[in-house]
């Protein structure tokens, strides 16, 4: 008895909670969850394409603790070079709301064919081993 509760108190930091950023984006009538580790660099994450138009990043950077926030852009890809079409900067912490997390729902539209995006993100806890 006495070695399974010094394994478990071993075991007990390793359980700790993370911080992941979940936004929740809908366009051309489909949904996608796109979720986002904390990073150590400020241009970290790689754009995911949202249908043939949008790309969509999350940069969530906790350290240093002056420099920490979550950044998501929404860009245009219209073939030469991304277009930005949205910036949000939210210094961390962040704190969900009741309903559409901490970014309220956000609505980007597309220039050519005037579709829409909408998303919201969330700041979830996760346990992590």
């Amino acid at each position: 008895m006495r070695r399974l509760l010094a394994v478990m108190a071993l075991a007990m930091p390793l359980l700790a909670h993370a911080q992941t950023v979940a936004c929740h984006l809908a366009y051309g009538g489909e949904t996608q969850l796109i979720e986002a580790s904390p990073e150590n660099a400020p241009y970290a994450g790689a754009p995911t394409a949202i249908g043939s138009f949008f790309l969509f990043r999350i940069v969530f950077v906790r350290e240093p603790a002056d420099l920490a926030r979550i950044n998501l852009y929404v860009h245009a890809d219209l073939g030469e070079a991304p277009i930005p079409l949205q910036h949000a900067s939210h210094p961390v912490p962040v704190r969900n709301q009741e309903r559409y997390g901490f970014t309220g729902l956000q609505r980007i539209y597309e220039p050519k064919r005037e579709s829409e995006l909408q998303y919201w993100c969330e700041l979830r806890e996760t346990a992590r081993r």
